[in-house]
């Protein structure tokens, strides 16, 4: 079949609907970027013939190389019969309007914390030019320290990974930006060995429970799977990040995890902190804002003293 498509089919129209029909038939899973296999498809098609992935329609009629037509055919089969999610194959992911290299050492970026930041945030960092270092634990491909950096053009950032696979994709990224001076990537477990406060820290941990990994889609353990599973109820390193976040930050800082559909057990984990669940486009029970002073009040870590942080070290 592909290899007749591939030697029969002439226009993007051809490949479109050729695309749809097999990703139909092989009953694909979605959440990588798209949610269906109409736009599946068209970002697949338009991103491997290098044309603008907002602008289908001018180009379904474009009568295509043979190599072209190829190409596309053999990305086709590989997302159908493979269930390699599209990112993988086309070696792309975009969050907004930041596109990132990725492969098969990164999971695919889809975190909501993207939304917020920068104005999202302005209730507790009121100038973005008060965030003079931030953190971003579990980097993966680095696209939240990247958006940090945009977000708060002072701010110097530490970009903390266990993966040196995902650090070495991070690295692209930064350099791809021109951020290796302001972005350093340390290769560490979680907060093992930090001690730099920081004004802003954001993670994206591993927070998929054991149940739920046993039974992710095909197309989710291309995906490493250090990055998705995180223990029994999934909150393993939220749990590492929580009972440390206050000796990192410093005064007034702010703390912004997500966590997936583990809000109900986190909380009944932590009934005295006051957790902050941020709007973002899929909802208010994803991702969680606590202050440094949130944290204390909770009993949470060991804080450094205040003295520790004043304002002429900055």
């Amino acid at each position: 079949m592909y290899a007749e498509a591939a030697s029969t089919f002439h226009t993007v129209r051809d490949l479109l609907r050729f695309a749809v029909s097999r990703f139909n038939e092989a009953e694909l899973t979605y959440g990588h970027g798209t949610s269906n296999a109409y736009d599946e498809a068209a970002y697949l098609i338009l991103s491997t013939l290098q044309l603008p992935i907002q602008q289908l329609e001018p180009y379904l009629d474009a009568r295509l190389l043979p190599s072209e037509v190829q190409d596309v055919v053999g990305r086709i089969q590989r997302r159908a019969e493979e269930r390699v999610p599209v990112a993988y194959l086309t070696n792309e992911a975009w969050q907004g309007e930041f596109n990132f290299y990725v492969d098969e050492r990164v999971i695919v970026p889809r975190s909501f914390i993207y939304e917020l930041m920068g104005e999202p945030l302005a209730p507790w960092i009121e100038h973005p030019e008060l965030v003079h270092r931030a953190l971003d634990l579990c980097t993966g491909s680095g696209c939240l320290a990247i958006q940090l950096a945009h977000h708060y053009p002072d701010a110097e950032i530490d970009a903390v990974d266990i993966s040196l696979d995902a650090l070495e994709v991070a690295s692209i990224n930064i350099q791809n930006y021109g951020l290796e001076e302001r972005i350093q990537l340390i290769h560490s477990d979680l907060v093992e060995g930090l001690e730099e406060p920081y004004d802003l820290i954001i993670s994206n941990p591993p927070y998929v429970d054991a149940p739920s990994v046993e039974a992710l889609p095909q197309e989710y353990l291309h995906e490493p799977e250090l990055a998705l599973g995180s223990g029994e109820d999934g909150l393993d390193a939220t749990h590492v990040i929580l009972q440390n976040a206050a000796r990192l930050l410093t005064p007034g800082g702010v703390l912004l995890v997500e966590i997936g559909h583990n809000r109900d057990v986190l909380e009944a984990s932590y009934p005295s902190l006051p957790f902050m669940w941020m709007e973002t486009q899929s909802g208010d029970g994803f991702v969680f804002l606590l202050t440094r002073e949130d944290l204390v009040a909770a009993g949470m870590g060991d804080p450094m003293n205040d003295d520790d942080f004043a304002d002429d070290d900055f």
